[in-house]
């Protein structure tokens, strides 16, 4: 429910995916590859360990075509939960909250953000930066936790629109 009070139906739902498809979708060709997750991983800061076998492993789970790419429908759906029944928040916004958050304190603060909005491309000043920490529910000492990431991408029934 959005704080108008209204429900959103799955498809305005699966519409708020689409900033965080594109920023996974890093040659902008309107799918993700495995090159996209490794580009995303490596450029944040520096990629992590086990990077190729994660990268296969979520190709695995959301190219359920077996094209080599996941798609934005596909990507959606394992956004919104697999056949099992998985949390919205499960996965692979997940290790996207986990890649951003630069000195794993479970935090994104004003550097961990300033540095990821710069990598992405998405030119941002501090104010923005101090913005986006405020609407996700967090302070300029403390960052914004995963659930605040969510509003921020407005992944979050909840605070959509």
């Amino acid at each position: 429910m959005c704080p108008s009070g209204r429900i959103l139906s799955s498809q305005a739902a699966a519409s708020d995916f689409r900033p965080a498809f594109e920023v996974l979708d890093a040659d902008r060709d309107g799918k993700i590859s495995r090159d996209d997750l490794r580009a995303f991983y490596a450029g944040v800061h520096g990629g992590v360990s086990g990077g190729d076998e994660m990268i296969g492993a979520m190709m695995t789970v959301a190219d359920t075509n077996k094209d080599g790419f996941v798609e934005y429908e596909e990507f959606v759906r394992v956004m919104m939960g697999n056949a099992e029944k998985l949390p919205v928040g499960s996965g692979a916004m997940e290790d996207v909250f986990k890649v951003m958050d630069m000195d794993g304190d479970g935090k994104l603060s004003h550097r961990d953000l300033k540095a990821y909005m710069s990598w992405a491309g998405f030119p941002a000043t501090d104010e923005d930066i101090n913005a986006m920490i405020l609407f996700g529910g967090g302070d300029k000492n403390g960052g914004v936790t995963f659930e605040g990431l969510l509003r921020i991408l407005a992944l979050d029934s909840d605070y959509a629109n």
